[in-house]
């Protein structure tokens, strides 16, 4: 009996490492300077190994729906116990935030990361990179993280209502709308990454850049896209970007 549940443990853990790859592959995080991604691997594999044994398939839940969380949880649990927001970075994202609160004052909207830019005298590859450290301290919860305006950018501009709602039926024709705006590559990536549900290292390799480059450019479209809905709606809807 026992061998019987360490086998099907086993089979569990092999029949989803799919998952546990594709969950992985589509993480939009700025990892420390001595991580990899094929190390956010290996703490999602802690997450699939909890979910296996600790499942309980009398409940009706399928494996793949449990395990999830699980794994994402472990990642990001890790990653929280890392400095991967050291005080540079830290510092950064200060900066970013007070551009942002002045120039909303002077202007009467949110500016554009380009704006952000010229603001603080930094090339517009330095604002991506802040705003990805940004939001990833946001997704791991950190408290030395942004809070307020920034945080609420940062989050994928989804509705929290059901589909076929009131809500969720204008908040998606301004997303349309929204997405539309973006530059090119900015609505390639988004398209690719939501529509065609494809990893970071695929759509990579179609941009021909790196897949720090790619998180990179999506956290900057995610902020645009917030930054359109604010202005069109008068607020961002306070939303996970994953399921946790």
């Amino acid at each position: 009996m026992k061998e019987d549940i360490v086998a099907l443990r086993e089979q569990l853990v092999i029949d989803h490492i799919p998952l546990l790859k594709h969950i992985v592959g589509r993480m939009c995080f700025d990892t420390p300077g001595s991580m990899e991604r094929d190390d956010l691997f290996g703490f999602g594999m802690l997450g699939l190994l909890a979910a296996a044994d600790s499942w309980d398939p009398s409940r009706g839940l399928a494996f793949s729906t449990y395990a999830y969380p699980k794994i994402r949880g472990a990642i990001l649990d890790e990653l929280r116990r890392c400095d991967f927001l050291p005080r540079g970075r830290r510092e950064a994202v200060r900066e970013v935030e007070g551009a942002i609160e002045r120039l909303e004052q002077r202007n009467g909207q949110k500016p554009t990361p380009e704006e952000l830019a010229r603001e603080l005298g930094r090339p517009i590859e330095d604002i991506d990179a802040t705003l990805l450290a940004a939001a990833t301290a946001v997704q791991t919860s950190l408290e030395e993280g942004p809070g307020g305006d920034l945080a609420s950018m940062l989050v994928d501009p989804r509705c929290d209502d059901p589909v076929g709602s009131v809500e969720w039926e204008e908040l998606k024709q301004v997303l349309v709308e929204a997405i539309e705006e973006l530059p090119e590559q900015e609505k390639t990536v988004i398209t690719l990454y939501y529509a065609e549900e494809l990893l970071l290292r695929e759509i990579a390799d179609i941009l021909g850049v790196t897949e720090s480059r790619v998180s990179q450019i999506h956290t900057r479209a995610v902020y645009r896209l917030n930054r359109t809905i604010t202005a069109l709606t008068g607020g961002v809807p306070e939303l996970p970007s994953e399921a946790a």
